[in-house]
């Protein structure tokens, strides 16, 4: 017998209920109540893509990424929804590669809770 964990059956990977960008934040309403705010040049630093983050080969050695840390002047101009699962983030600076997936997000949204406990969006 094979067991598999799904983890929409679990209600993890529930898309949120709404997303909008207000001001320098990605606010993002979850159908669980729960409502977060991460400010865009911590979503922009913290891309998924290969462009911001690298890319491992098979023995694990990481190449490519961007060595680029302070993003405090690049805002969120648009957001597209990836099926059900994900949003590309186009930023001001032109990157707009990175896709965010629901799991990203929540993960970002409590690690930038975290990192900054004074705010209070």
């Amino acid at each position: 017998m094979i067991l598999s964990f799904n983890p929409y059956l679990q209600g993890l990977l529930q898309p949120p209920k709404q997303i909008a960008i207000v001001g320098i934040y990605l606010a993002l309403a979850w159908e669980s109540g729960e409502e977060c705010c991460i400010e865009s040049s911590y979503l922009r630093l913290h891309s998924p893509s290969a462009e911001q983050a690298g890319e491992k080969d098979i023995f694990g050695r990481k190449s490519g990424g961007s060595s680029e840390t302070n993003f405090s002047n690049v805002r969120l101009l648009d957001f597209h929804r990836i099926g059900n699962y994900a949003v590309r983030l186009r930023f001001s600076d032109g990157h707009s590669t990175g896709i965010y997936s629901w799991a990203i997000l929540r993960s970002l949204a409590d690690s930038y809770e975290q990192e900054n406990p004074d705010n209070s969006h």
